[in-house]
């Protein structure tokens, strides 16, 4: 349901309440990406409607969102920032034009600000082992902190769809998780043997300590209450085991899906498959870690390369 806390002006708001039906029904897209293209074309219909009063959707021309962006970069946002609204912008006009509410798609003149490719920090390995061990003893919390850090590592998830995970998306005895991820797309990812013995031992010894009777469903990770564990609180427990581990950069959940993305990739997987568990639609968007292990394309150039191969190397 589109969220009522819109300010989008009446007579803009018609399309995009259709718009953010088409995303939630047809496109499946989560709660947080589908708001997120909501907060910027109801900001860009606020701006418009105050460039021109009288004007709707069928009547916005390039120069009016090439005004947009420049009022935009007048402001602090960053490059990246810009490029998301415009995008979300392109998005909302192309699905004008397919569902014929007009005719051209005045985005297809604009020049947006260019995305810079930032390069993802990750963890060494060292570093993910004092993580992995930072919840010391026996107790539920701990056998339940133990087992998400060893589940974030070993499949990369998202920290979303850790919070979203039940209990019936783990097989432990094949050693796999199911994942539902944006889209609502389904995919498997492997577990390995260490997370999926840290997920056993709190299914047995942990978890039964958070269950309540009348809270309690089928979410893997329970609070302290007996219900899911939010987003936010995953994010407090990775960084305070982090800060006990004596890890100096900042810690947050995503970069265990970067440090699993990285280390596969150092230890020789290749990206297609490395894709298909980060659920990467577009292999370039893997392809971004390609560019931080500079140690693998130096081996692989002495193995491979005619000029170059080290001695004994196939």
């Amino acid at each position: 349901m589109r969220d009522e806390t819109s300010r989008a002006p009446e007579r803009f708001s018609s399309e995009i309440n259709a718009f953010i039906a088409y995303l939630q029904l047809e496109r499946g897209l989560s709660v947080n990406t589908w708001q997120a293209y909501q907060r910027d074309i109801d900001q860009c219909a606020d701006f418009l409607a105050r460039r021109a009063p009288t004007s709707d959707w069928t009547s916005v021309q390039a120069a009016d969102l090439t005004a947009w962006l420049h009022h935009l970069s007048a402001g602090v946002l960053k490059s990246s920032s810009l490029a998301r609204k415009l995008t979300a912008v392109r998005v909302f006009f192309r699905y004008l034009v397919r569902e014929q509410r007009r005719a051209d798609d005045p985005t297809s003149l604009l020049m947006g600000a260019k995305r810079q490719r930032r390069l993802p920090g990750t963890l060494s390995g060292p570093e993910v082992e004092r993580l992995l061990r930072a919840p010391t003893g026996g107790d539920a919390f701990a056998l339940r902190d133990r087992a998400i850090l060893e589940v974030f590592y070993a499949s990369g998830l998202r920290v979303s769809e850790l919070a979203r995970l039940e209990l019936s998306q783990i097989d432990l005895e094949q050693g796999y998780v199911r994942v539902f991820g944006k889209g609502s797309k389904e995919r498997i990812v492997p577990l390995g043997r260490r997370a999926a013995e840290a997920v056993q031992v709190y299914l047995s010894a942990g978890r039964p300590h958070f269950v309540r009777s009348k809270k309690t469903g089928g979410q893997l990770f329970l609070s302290e209450r007996g219900g899911a564990l939010s987003r936010v609180m995953l994010w407090v427990l990775v960084k305070r085991y982090a800060q006990k581990a004596g890890i100096t950069q900042t810690v947050k959940p995503h970069l265990l899906r970067h440090s699993f993305a990285t280390h596969l990739l150092g230890g020789g997987a290749d990206l297609r498959s490395i894709q298909e568990m980060l659920g990467h639609s577009n292999i370039s968007t893997t392809e971004i870690y390609t560019s931080v292990s500079p140690d693998r394309l130096r081996d692989h150039h002495a193995r491979f390369h005619p000029r170059n191969k080290a001695k004994g190397a196939p």
